[in-house]
């Protein structure tokens, strides 16, 4: 069901960032959003104490946010708490977010390998990631793990390259078990 709501409210905001070309705002401001509302927590409980009336929370988040973000968001937001929907703002503006970020072709990599890569290693990487899928930049973020022994996983979205020593020696390991079966 949340899922419902983040895509409902998150695609609304995307068409209304489409049709008023405010794509890059809408986009920056929902950022910031989602960052405001992980750092703090007591906001969202407030917003979600049913001892407040709707009115009151909606005069809330308008004292807080009014002159801070676009009209249009802070309409969403007075939508969001008048339907009493605030427990799925942050769900509803991640949607928005990695939304804009298809629309972009801005895809999300994590890089995970045995040791850390030299920047020349992440920028050929970069690159290649370029070169071989339909987007036009990247948001990396590199990650160590020793047990890997050597080589990398890339996790591009739901797709995942594993050229890792630790996937290979696994894979070696049953096919040789299968062999000594036979």
């Amino acid at each position: 069901m949340a899922k419902l709501v983040s895509k409902v409210y998150g695609d609304a905001l995307f068409e209304m960032a489409l049709e008023k070309d405010t794509m890059d705002v809408l986009y920056e401001e929902a950022c910031a959003l989602i960052t405001i509302f992980e750092g703090n927590p007591e906001l969202v409980s407030l917003l979600n104490n049913p001892q407040i009336v709707k009115e009151e929370k909606v005069s809330i988040m308008e004292r807080i946010f009014a002159g801070k973000v676009s009209e249009g968001l802070m309409g969403l937001l007075a939508i969001i708490v008048e339907k009493g929907r605030q427990n799925d703002m942050l769900s509803i503006f991640a949607y928005f977010v990695q939304r804009v970020k298809e629309f972009k072709k801005i895809g999300s990599v994590c890089v995970t390998s045995a040791v850390e890569l030299s920047v020349g290693q992440k920028e050929r990487l970069r690159e290649r990631l370029l070169e071989s899928t339909g987007y036009v930049a990247f948001e990396m973020d590199y990650q160590v793990d020793p047990s890997l022994i050597g080589g990398m996983t890339v996790r591009i979205g739901d797709r995942v390259v594993d050229n890792s020593i630790k996937t290979r020696l696994y894979q070696l390991k049953k096919e040789l078990l299968q062999l000594q079966l036979a």
